[in-house]
């Protein structure tokens, strides 16, 4: 392993609703590593995008982070991100750790032209002038290859495609040459094309300055492609945590077999694909003990009572399942 940049403990997350209180994250642990791509996975509402918010605290309300540390090594030396003041977080926001969203249509001001809003970036970090900042954000724009990058920093974000759209919202994130870009579901609302040349762009990206890159997606074959390391979700929980070789050859969470197994192959015919039983259960009064345990076909009496711990099954390769305890059946 290379030298850590990022150590998430024990980080929780909840919303207050008029419902109840929603445990959207609870206990995630992980660590990222320097010059990775590390990939949060899971399906819909499992927590992936409110745990890489909560990591520099911009959980939209009612939601609050309740818990945990999250260390970041800032030239070796480690801050916790979640005692820091708004004044000093925000240096770090958008300087250091960037973010890549999910929607770059919500993402962009459409009051301002996306030259600006690179630029405006640059400016709150560097002491530099807007003019200044207007030349490096068409060198921006020529890097995450906009044609004509010129004429294209005076457009609005409306008179861009959904790709070149995207490509700006890249572009702010590389702005101050972050050590860490978080990108949340980055090709989810492209073509398949476009989301081709989006992947290549964050590859050559993280090679040419040695960035680090945590994933957040649903996307199976992204994760194949893009990842280091990889850690699955399921209901506000990490399940498992291993290399990309480790969690497609060798899964062993159930959950994580599920994920895999519903997935298509193309190279083999089938006639029906494999399905998860049953549905995600309401994080307002999740399940005791497993939280996968209600869908689980190998689900025991100690899984509907006690949370498991994490358990070594491999080389670097984590499983939180008692399937893999001398405790199992207890």
């Amino acid at each position: 392993m290379s030298e850590k940049i990022l150590e998430v403990r024990d980080l929780d997350v909840r919303f207050y609703t008029y419902a109840g209180v929603v445990k959207a994250v609870s206990k995630v642990s992980f660590d990222v590593y320097k010059g990775e791509v590390f990939s949060l996975v899971g399906e819909t509402g499992c927590g992936k995008t409110m745990t890489s918010r909560a990591l520099t605290r911009i959980i939209p309300p009612p939601g609050q982070v309740t818990g945990g540390k999250v260390i970041y090594y800032q030239n070796g030396k480690p801050i916790d991100l979640l005692q820091l003041d708004e004044e000093e977080l925000n240096k770090i926001r958008g300087y250091e750790i960037a973010y890549i969203f999910q929607d770059p249509t919500a993402s962009l001001d459409p009051l301002y032209t996306t030259g600006y809003q690179i630029a405006e970036g640059i400016v709150a970090h560097k002491d530099i002038s807007l003019k200044e900042a207007w030349k490096q954000a068409i060198n921006l724009l020529k890097i995450v290859l906009i044609p004509d990058p010129e004429a294209r920093v005076k457009n609005y974000p409306h008179e861009m495609s959904g790709g070149m759209r995207q490509r700006v919202v890249i572009s702010i994130s590389l702005a101050n040459n972050p050590k860490i870009i978080i990108a949340d579901e980055p090709t989810t609302n492209v073509d398949v094309t476009i989301q081709a040349q989006l992947l290549n762009l964050l590859k050559e990206l993280r090679e040419k300055y040695n960035t680090t890159v945590i994933l957040i997606t649903h996307n199976m074959g992204v994760v194949a492609e893009m990842a280091d390391r990889v850690a699955v979700m399921y209901a506000g929980k990490i399940v498992e945590v291993g290399s990309v070789f480790e969690i497609f050859k060798h899964p062993k969470h159930p959950y994580t077999q599920g994920l895999l197994k519903a997935v298509p192959n193309p190279l083999t015919r089938i006639d029906r694909l494999i399905h998860i039983p049953g549905t995600v259960p309401n994080l307002i009064n999740p399940p005791p003990g497993c939280r996968f345990h209600p869908r689980c076909q190998y689900a025991m009496d100690i899984c509907k009572k006690q949370e498991p711990p994490p358990i070594e099954v491999g080389e670097n390769h984590i499983a939180y399942c008692w399937l893999y305890t001398k405790e199992k059946g207890g």
